[in-house]
Formats: structure tokens, sequence, C-alpha cells
């Protein structure tokens, strides 16, 4: 499934494949997409996967699927932060955030997980979460 959607005010052309709709009907409860966009000594995209949230600013992109769009920066620079899962984040303050938000945003079901990616150039490439 291929829409146009209005995502924070801009377009977000969201794609689904047939196996994550079907995954996702099966859900009881809707699944929470957040979009990370980390800077620090370079900048990494990143979309985590989550069954649940309490984070704030989350829209409803479609039935039994929300989003986030979160930019996060590090405190420093530390090159062995860049490989980590979960490096130490907080929530980048940005003057106009509109210039950030994606373009894009895929959502596949394969071999037993969730891939889901997002991006600003048309193409896709999905990677896995």
């Amino acid at each position: 499934m291929d829409r146009t959607i209005t995502f924070l005010g801009r377009s977000l052309k969201l794609s689904i494949s047939q196996r994550a709709q079907a995954q996702l009907d099966r859900l009881a409860e809707p699944l929470f997409l957040e979009m990370e966009l980390y800077f620090s000594c370079l900048i990494r995209k990143r979309v985590y996967v989550r069954e649940s949230t309490d984070a704030p600013d989350v829209i409803m992109l479609a039935d039994k699927l929300m989003a986030r769009f979160r930019p996060v920066v590090t405190e420093t620079c530390a090159m062995r932060d860049v490989e980590r899962d979960n490096p130490p984040v907080k929530d980048m303050p940005i003057t106009h955030p509109e210039r950030f938000f994606p373009h894009w945003l895929t959502l596949d079901y394969c071999r037993g997980g969730w891939q889901a990616d997002f991006g600003y150039a048309s193409g896709t490439v999905a990677s896995s979460v």
C-alpha cells in the first residue's frame, strides 16, 4: 500500500508492504515507529519499532500505525558511541523542524521482524530494525 499523507504539516509518502499490513491487522494495539535523526560526529537515521509508547507528539499514520519524528543530539562527539544501539542522546531543539521532516517512510515485515526506513530523496532502501 502506497499513499501520501500529511505528517506534521508536510507530505509523507507511506509505503506498507502486504506482509506488514497483514501483520498490522493481527495486532491488538497500534505499532509505534520512531524516526530518529541523530546528530553527533555524523548524521545517522534510524527507525525504532515499538509496540507501545508514551512519547509526546505521536501521529496516527494509518489504522494500527503511529509514528513520531525525533531529532536528537549527543552532548559529546565520541566515535565509540556511533555504533552503539542506544547512545546517550537528548532531544535537539530545531528552529525550523519542518525542514528536517522525512519525505518517505517504508514498513515491511520479513523473517519474523519489522523492517522500516525513512528518507529525504526518492527511492527506498529498507533497513532492519
